[in-house]
């Protein structure tokens, strides 16, 4: 894996001008934010050798390096998921990559589903813990040039950014919830018991992506941001029949918000 992510990596450093300093991954729906990038370069996944191919509607399966708030950075417009039928450690092997460009900080964005009562649809979360349903993308073999074999979880989302986020959003006047994420392998949306047991073990809000990256991520000493747009309840009583087009629609309406409190925080990360 090792030798795969070093052949990536040179390959898209033989592309590139600047060596990009900040990671963004772009959730459903929300890939709008590479709009306010200042593209330098781009390049679909098919064409990034050892990469998967994004296959969700919704993701657009390119890499762009550029400038975002004074920054260099690279930003996946699309994800992968392990219900596409990838291994876990390909589904998080564009975050080894990305360490191996130089990234120093690791932004994220999901759509999830609130099961905290006290949310609503449209909301933005800040994940500040997860509980990680998923398989572990740490199992197997452990090289130490990567990483630690037990890498410490206890701080996964760095507390200088959340910090930053909130004052971002507080002097723009938008509302955001502090939360933990449920990631489930999907692809099914949720059972209103599944909802009711995310709930009861400590979750505010399910996904199907992020913490595989997360764990990557700070198994490389990377610290990480994430971020939720609440795309429809688990709640009782609010629950109702979602499709994956619902939740692009509500994404899209809330990317505006995001888009600003993503690129202020990238504006105010000390590198």
């Amino acid at each position: 894996m090792l030798q795969q992510i070093k052949e990536t990596a040179d390959f898209l450093k033989g592309k590139i001008n600047s060596i990009p300093k900040l990671g963004i991954i772009l959730g459903t729906g929300l890939g709008g934010l590479v709009k306010e990038i200042e593209i330098e370069y781009s390049i679909a996944y098919e064409n990034i050798p050892n990469f998967p191919v994004s296959t969700v509607e919704g993701h657009s399966g390119r890499l762009i390096f550029g400038k975002l708030g004074g920054k260099s950075v690279v930003a996946m417009q699309g994800r992968f998921h392990f219900y596409e039928g990838y291994p876990i450690q390909k589904v998080t092997f564009p975050v080894r990559v990305m360490k191996y460009l130089g990234i120093k900080n690791l932004i994220v964005s999901n759509a999830s589903g609130g099961v905290n009562p006290n949310f609503e649809i449209g909301d933005l979360m800040i994940l500040n813990d997860h509980i990680n349903l998923i398989l572990n993308p740490l199992i197997g073999y452990n090289d130490k040039e990567v990483g630690p074999r037990f890498p410490d979880m206890s701080e996964s989302y760095c507390p200088d950014m959340i910090a930053k986020a909130e004052q971002i959003a507080s002097d723009n006047n938008i509302k955001v919830q502090k939360g933990i994420y449920v990631a489930v392998t999907g692809p099914t949306l949720e059972t209103p018991a599944e909802y009711s047991y995310f709930r009861k073990i400590g979750g505010d809000t399910v996904g199907m992506s992020t913490v595989p990256e997360i764990i990557v991520a700070r198994h490389m000493d990377i610290p990480c941001f994430a971020i939720s747009v609440i795309t429809d309840l688990g709640v009782p009583g609010k629950i109702k029949k979602v499709t994956h087009e619902d939740v692009q629609a509500v994404a899209e309406v809330i990317e505006p918000k995001l888009t600003l409190i993503i690129k202020q925080l990238i504006s105010n990360i000390k590198l």
